[in-house]
C-alpha cells in the first residue's frame, strides 16, 4: 500500500512569519521557492570569488544607473521569494525598504552555479521567466559559460545564448556598459 502525503506549500507572508518566530534563522540558508523552503547549497570558494568579481564590476558600470542588489531577495508573487546570487535594479530613493524588488524592478538577475548548473537551469530560470523576469544570466563555472536569458513567457525563456570568453556581454537594459566574459569567470 503506498501513502500519500499532502505538501502544504507556504505563501510569502507565512515564509516571514516563520523567521519572525525564530523557525528560520537569519543564518540558514534557505528561500521559498513556488510555496517550498528550499535549502541553499553552501557558497563555495569559486562562488564566493566570481560573486566578488561580479559585484565589483557591476558596482562600477552600475555607478548611479541602478542598484546592485547581493544575495538578496526579490518577490515573485504569493509563493516565490528568490535569493538569486546578484541582481540588477532600478533605483528607488529607500533602496527597497518599504518592500522587495518585484519583476518590474528587476533589469537583470545572475545566479552562479559552481559544481551543478541542472538545479538552477531547471528551477530557478523556468521560475525567473513565469514570474516575468525579463534578462537572466546563468553562469556556469564549470563550463566557464554564461548563459543569457530573454524574452520570458509562463513556458520559459523564448531566446538563450551562450556567452564565452573572449567575448562581451551587458545587460539588455543598458547594452552601453559592457563586460568582458573573461572578467566575470576570473
Amino acid at each position: 500500500m503506498v501513502v500519500q502525503y499532502a505538501r502544504r506549500w507556504f505563501t510569502v507572508e507565512e515564509y516571514h512569519r516563520m523567521a519572525e518566530a525564530g523557525i528560520l534563522g537569519e543564518d540558514d540558508r534557505v528561500e521559498l521557492i513556488e510555496g517550498e523552503v528550499m535549502q541553499m547549497t553552501p557558497i563555495g570558494r569559486r562562488h564566493a570569488s566570481c560573486l566578488a568579481r561580479l559585484s565589483e564590476l557591476f558596482y562600477g558600470a552600475m555607478r548611479g544607473a541602478a542598484i546592485v542588489w547581493p544575495q538578496n531577495p526579490v518577490d515573485l508573487g504569493e509563493y516565490s521569494e528568490p535569493e538569486p546570487d546578484l541582481a540588477i535594479l532600478r533605483r528607488q530613493p529607500d533602496f527597497y525598504l518599504s518592500g522587495h524588488p518585484t519583476p518590474a524592478d528587476v533589469y537583470l538577475l545572475i545566479e552562479i552555479c559552481d559544481s551543478s548548473v541542472e538545479p538552477d537551469r531547471r528551477v530557478k530560470v523556468p521560475l525567473y521567466a513565469r514570474g516575468g523576469i525579463a534578462e537572466v544570466w546563468l553562469i556556469d563555472l564549470e563550463q566557464e559559460t554564461i548563459t543569457v536569458y530573454h524574452d520570458p513567457s509562463s513556458g520559459g525563456y523564448r531566446t538563450a545564448r551562450v556567452a564565452r570568453r573572449g567575448e562581451q556581454i551587458a545587460p539588455s537594459a543598458f547594452p552601453d556598459r559592457p563586460l568582458p566574459v573573461s572578467d566575470i569567470l576570473g
